[in-house]
């Protein structure tokens, strides 16, 4: 696709629309919008950032752009992982950092009405006093906006009892690429009017339209919470356990949070953290919450000697707030620990059916083996989504790690899909995974997609170079 550069005249446009303060050509500063929390490899800079305040502006933005044929690309906090918000063909960056208002908070239907560029968290302040709280939760949600969650379709540790961004999402503002401003959704429970497009924007990773307002369902918040560390000898043994949990103790868990040996180990060491994890092979961090002290208590009791009963070496309770932020704090820090070992990493997404995840654990170990690399498997194993991470050898040059990573990445998307796992749980396709899509879904589905594409966007301006070619 040929897109035309911004001119002096299409300057002078954005500015008459957003105002001079919203119109960034500054490089330093646009060298921040350059990037996410992908590798520095996937950077490309801006020719111009703009930061609107209104849906009203983004429509006219949108239209300027189809006018004279210049990409947009959508940003939320940059928080993501997959290169989502990267402007890979330069032209217009669109920030909704200023977009950040509450618009109302609808006690009586238990929801709140909020701009993307709002922080996740920001919405669990607002709605504390009344009991409740947003339930979708991201592993990032103190700094990743509600907008980019959508966006992805974020998930996070608590997914496998509360599910992820899209079940809390009642209705949305969508500005199309092409600029018409539509509302998608309200504060219905049901809703089976027509198609459902905001199910269709929920996870489409900026390419079909900017979101610009989002009615979002809240939930009561539970009063008490447990968390377990349970210890096993292997990750085999932990990852069987996960199923058990929810059908022979017949308990949905809050959170399952898998950590493989490497994991562990590195962790501990990095946080200098004296937990008994020596003797573990592996370690599962099991919570459960709820609003009846003795059931969150009784559940707890019931998992531990279940795991007990099944190979686990010992099960830690940490029942208050200091133990609890002790044992989370080995599962947040992990990215972090490797990071100090070496930065040259391919931190993955994978998913697969979780009684598949005890099949793909040797195989990882396997490819780890044959290409030198460390390969961490950690991540949300009560729904299979983990975060196996490939590491550069500091001892290998940087030509032969992009060689070695290529190939380690292609054997581990094989033996997913042979497991019936998919590419990405949560972070997305973005640029990052989007060359292997071809691989792995098939032309027909591959085929629709891009005729959803060029229905919403028939110019191909909207994050171009995401998804699908």
């Amino acid at each position: 696709m040929k897109y035309n550069p911004i001119t002096k005249d299409i300057l002078e446009e954005l500015v008459e629309i957003l105002g001079a303060k919203n119109v960034i050509v500054d490089e330093e500063k646009m060298e921040n919008y350059s990037h996410d929390e992908t590798s520095e490899e996937y950077a490309h800079m801006p020719e111009v950032v703009i930061t609107p305040k209104s849906a009203d502006q983004i429509s006219k933005v949108m239209k300027l752009a189809n006018k004279h044929l210049v990409p947009v690309t959508p940003r939320g906090a940059g928080s993501g992982l997959s290169g989502g918000a990267i402007p890979v063909f330069g032209g217009i960056l669109l920030s909704i950092e200023k977009m950040n208002r509450v618009l109302e908070v609808d006690y009586d239907n238990m929801m709140i009405v909020v701009e993307p560029g709002l922080v996740t968290n920001e919405i669990n302040g607002i709605v504390d006093e009344k009991g409740l709280f947003y339930a979708g939760y991201p592993m990032s949600l103190l700094t990743c906006y509600i907008g980019g969650n959508i966006a992805e379709n974020a998930g996070g540790g608590k997914a496998i009892k509360y599910g992820v961004t899209g079940r809390y999402v009642m209705g949305l503002e969508v500005v199309t690429p092409t600029g018409e401003i539509v509302e998608m959704g309200g504060k219905n429970i049901k809703d089976v009017t027509g198609y459902d497009l905001k199910r269709l924007m929920i996870g489409s990773e900026g390419t079909l339209g900017v979101i610009t307002k989002a009615i979002i369902k809240l939930s009561p918040k539970p009063k008490f919470a447990t968390d377990l560390l349970v210890l096993f000898n292997d990750a085999e043994s932990a990852i069987r356990m996960v199923p058990k949990i929810i059908s022979e103790g017949r308990i949905v868990p809050t959170s399952i949070e898998f950590m493989d040996k490497l994991s562990v180990h590195t962790t501990c060491d990095y946080l200098n953290e004296h937990l008994p994890y020596q003797k573990a092979g592996s370690m599962l961090l099991i919570e459960v919450d709820g609003t009846v002290e003795e059931n969150v208590n009784l559940d707890a009791e019931t998992i531990g000697e279940l795991c007990l009963e099944n190979n686990a070496i010992e099960v830690y309770v940490a029942d208050n707030y200091t133990t609890q932020e002790r044992v989370w704090s080995v599962r947040r820090n992990i990215a972090e620990a490797f990071m100090v070992y070496s930065p040259e990493q391919s931190l993955e997404d994978i998913v697969v059916p979780i009684a598949n995840i005890a099949k793909l654990m040797p195989e990882i170990e396997k490819i780890s083996k044959k290409y030198d690399i460390k390969m961490p498997s950690y991540g949300h194993a009560g729904d299979g989504n983990l975060h196996t991470t490939l590491v550069k050898n500091p001892n290998t040059t940087i030509e032969e790690w992009h060689e070695i990573e290529e190939k380690a990445l292609q054997e581990l998307y094989n033996i997913v899909y042979e497991l019936g796992g998919k590419l990405s749980g949560e972070h997305g396709i973005g640029l990052k995974r989007k060359k292997y899509m071809k691989d792995y879904v098939s032309e027909a589905e591959i085929m629709l997609m891009k005729k959803i594409k060029k229905a919403f966007d028939p110019n191909n301006i909207m994050n171009p170079g995401k998804i699908i070619d």
